[in-house]
């Protein structure tokens, strides 16, 4: 482990992540706001902490091996969510505990919140909470990977450490760099897509960028107290719905489609046709039993609050305008599960990732086949190639660990006091990087005791690494030479 190299790298980090607080630093100077105090302050500590760290080795020419990739990524993850705290302790005057939870909240896409009074807050707050969203939805340290090469520093184990899915070594470019700089561009682009629809739609040009942001990033946080349901417009539904499907796919298909013009790339991208099944099928389940309750007074107004419910929670972007835990039957559990499911890999969702369930399907279906024919040798075959065994056994790991994880925070959380219930919504949106949930914590996590609040917040942390960017730390193999 070369330490040197892990602190030049995270010097650089930071010094990248200052200049992210510039446009706040702009609204805030623009309305006059005394929150340009702030965030000026959050800037300079960033530029400070980042020159310190990475002035003294900057001609160090190292690269970073897998070791350092993944404690770069697990420090970076961390020191970014408590210097986003800053900035929420000075302007809203939270506890400390609060302002890292709304932090670790912005940047893991997770969209619980513990804030009240979000229309009467100062526009370069809410910019500010949005912009975590969007800057967690593509990874800080893939975009940071565009910039690292031009500094002499490798990112490839960076960028293997954050992408999340399965098959982490697949690129859609030959170079790493020219890859993170492609899916920044292809993000960047689709920003602004969703912010002009949001604009045509009938938005503010202030909403809509700041919607878009979390649109696009699937993280939910709004500048509403009542989310998209503020708005009461269904052209703004739809333009969240179609976008948040859109970040929810893989930003590999959507760079291949946007290179080669093809569309039906979509179509024959297995991970993707699944999805698509997927939240059609919850939809169309959700929908008849809305209206077959009488939930809503006709099947459009059933279909409207299904398809907008289902598509934000199985993609765990979390926008609301409905509280679904109150919806009737079996509902509440069935789109709480949904949140398991979550995008495809290489999106900005949280979730498990569909291509995990099949492969795991895939794996049972080889099982059932091997019990009727002993003698019959079958290889699991994804998109027509066959599936490498180390992948195979790294997506039933991940399965048995994501488990044991869920089962640990649950009992944590009932030991906190909450309720049955309670504890499996809170865990279930805070380690899928949802946001809404079940039981007190439906709506807020405002309630929820000091160290339930810490425990959530590294829950949301180990979902947006994918738990094992963290266990690999906790193992004595890792700090061994």
């Amino acid at each position: 482990m070369r330490l040197t190299v892990i602190i030049r790298t995270l010097g650089v980090l930071f010094l990248l992540f200052s200049t992210t607080l510039l446009p706040p630093i702009g609204i805030a100077f623009f309305h006059n706001e005394p929150e340009i105090q702030h965030f000026s302050l959050t800037f300079a500590i960033a530029l400070l902490v980042g020159v310190v760290l990475w002035l003294p080795f900057r001609r160090d020419s190292h690269v970073i091996r897998s070791r350092d990739g993944f404690l770069i990524v697990a420090l970076m993850w961390t020191a970014m969510s408590l210097l986003g705290t800053v900035p929420f302790m000075l302007s809203l005057d939270l506890s400390f505990t609060d302002a890292f939870f709304e932090s670790v909240s912005g940047f893991t896409t997770t969209g619980a919140t513990v804030l009240e009074g979000l229309d009467t807050m100062s526009r370069s707050m809410l910019f500010y909470r949005q912009e975590l969203n969007w800057l967690g939805g593509i990874g800080v340290i893939v975009l940071a990977v565009a910039l690292l090469p031009m500094l002499g520093i490798g990112g490839m184990q960076l960028y293997k450490a954050e992408i999340a899915g399965p098959l982490k070594d697949e690129r859609f470019t030959p170079r790493l760099a020219r890859t993170a700089r492609s899916l920044c561009v292809v993000y960047i682009v689709l920003t602004v897509a969703c912010a002009v629809a949001y604009w045509l739609a009938g938005m503010t040009p202030f909403d809509a960028v700041s919607h878009s942001f979390s649109t696009l990033s699937t993280g939910g946080l709004s500048t509403h107290d009542q989310s998209i349901g503020f708005f009461d417009s269904v052209p703004i539904e739809v333009v969240a719905t179609v976008f948040t499907m859109i970040g929810a796919i893989s930003f590999n298909e959507h760079f291949i489609v946007w290179r080669t013009l093809q569309i039906s790339r979509y179509g024959k991208d297995t991970q993707t046709r699944v999805f698509l099944i997927i939240v059609l099928a919850f939809i169309a389940v959700s929908t008849a039993v809305l209206y077959a309750t009488r939930a809503y007074p006709s099947l459009a107004e059933s279909l409207r609050y299904a398809s907008f419910e289902v598509v934000t929670i199985v993609t765990t972007n979390g926008y609301m305008i409905a509280d679904f835990s109150l919806w009737p039957l079996a509902l509440p559990v069935l789109l709480v599960f949904c949140g398991f499911i979550g995008g495809c890999a290489g999106s900005s969702t949280g979730g498990i990732k569909v291509i995990r369930f099949v492969v795991l399907f895939k794996q049972v279906g080889i099982h059932i086949h091997r019990l009727i024919h002993p003698q019959a040798i079958r290889r699991m075959k994804l998109d027509g190639h066959p599936l490498p065994d180390s992948v195979v056994d790294a997506v039933a790991g991940f399965f048995a660990v994501y488990v044991i994880v869920f089962i640990l925070f649950m009992a944590l959380a009932m030991m906190d006091g909450m309720d049955q219930v309670t504890a499996f919504g809170a865990v279930a949106s805070t380690i899928n990087n949802v946001g809404p949930s079940l039981g007190d914590v439906a709506i807020t996590f405002a309630d929820v005791s000091t160290p339930g609040k810490v425990m959530f917040a590294v829950a949301m942390l180990f979902g947006r690494l994918e738990i094992y960017t963290f266990l690999v730390l906790l193992t004595p193999a890792f700090w061994r030479r």
